[in-house]
């Protein structure tokens, strides 16, 4: 007879790889209360306790160590099995849930994610978005979606753009009262809107033309972390934003925004679609990974 059903299983696993119940019931769509009720069920039938809890912290005891790394491989072969399964489907079914930035997530938002629900009526698509990388495959991702730099290593990699291009923007009404900068050095004479990036540091702006690449710690009296207000900001006036130019290109269009030192911000490596390298795929994440190779922009 079967000790432990597969969701008690799964909640074991979850609660190890996240470190605690509450990151684990997230991810796994159900409340922490219930999920705990799961893996004290399964710790009462097999009489073993799998976790040491205390009011701040929850770690695998000894014996919940060495369980989960006997059911860790049995595990993986049967969503492996469930996924081979469901490409037999004629249309993929279930989740896709995707790990990204905030910025990432408006660039895909109309030509992917909408465009593949509408492909495929019975998915459904969790975008969920952190400055900081996450373990994709710990967390129960199907995929990630980051900057190539920022993509970890030994991971399968789908390109979605090939390059990303940085803009300077300002206000026309910015430029009337301060002038426009000629050559970076010139920002120590300008007010810019610094940006604290998801890691602490404040962002130092990147220039490269000719070969000479450098970076800059801008000056500025506003530092925000969210490049949405940050072209806010330079709308209303405030000071020069560094942003991404498919952010900006609608305002500089219209005349609200203008762009300066274009020549020394040359575009850096696009967006991808990552996941850990398997021999199969599932059907779901695979229809993806084929709308991103129509759809594809540079």
């Amino acid at each position: 007879m079967m000790r432990g059903t597969l969701a008690e299983l799964e909640a074991v696993t979850a609660v190890a790889a996240n470190g605690g119940f509450r990151a684990a019931a997230r991810e796994l769509g159900i409340s922490s209360s219930a999920l705990s009720q799961q893996i004290g069920a399964l710790e009462e039938r097999i009489g073993v306790r799998l976790f040491n809890r205390t009011t701040r912290s929850v770690a695998l005891s000894s014996a919940g160590e060495q369980f989960v790394a006997e059911i860790t491989p049995a595990l993986a072969t049967i969503r492996n099995a469930v996924d081979l399964a469901s490409e037999h489907s004629t249309d993929p079914t279930g989740t896709l849930r995707i790990n990204t930035s905030i910025g990432a997530a408006r660039m895909i938002l109309s030509p992917l994610v909408i465009k593949y629900m509408e492909r495929h009526p019975q998915m459904a698509v969790e975008l969920v978005t952190e400055g900081a990388l996450v373990d994709i495959n710990g967390q129960g991702f199907d995929a990630g979606i980051r900057i190539l730099e920022a993509v970890p290593p030994d991971m399968t990699v789908v390109p979605i753009s090939r390059f990303i291009r940085p803009a300077i923007v300002g206000s026309p009404a910015y430029f009337s009262a301060y002038g426009k900068p000629s050559v970076p050095a010139d920002l120590q004479n300008h007010q810019c809107i610094r940006g604290r990036m998801a890691s602490g540091p404040i962002y130092h702006w990147e220039f490269e033309r000719r070969g000479e690449a450098f970076t800059i710690d801008v000056p500025g009296r506003l530092t925000l972390d969210e490049s949405d207000v940050m072209l806010r900001a330079a709308r209303e006036g405030v000071g020069l934003a560094y942003l991404n130019e498919w952010q900006v290109m609608e305002d500089i269009v219209a005349g609200r925004l203008v762009r300066v030192l274009a020549d020394w911000t040359p575009p850096y490596p696009g967006l991808c679609l990552y996941y850990p390298g398997r021999r199969h795929i599932p059907a779901k994440l695979r229809a993806f990974v084929d709308l991103i190779k129509e759809a594809r922009w540079d």
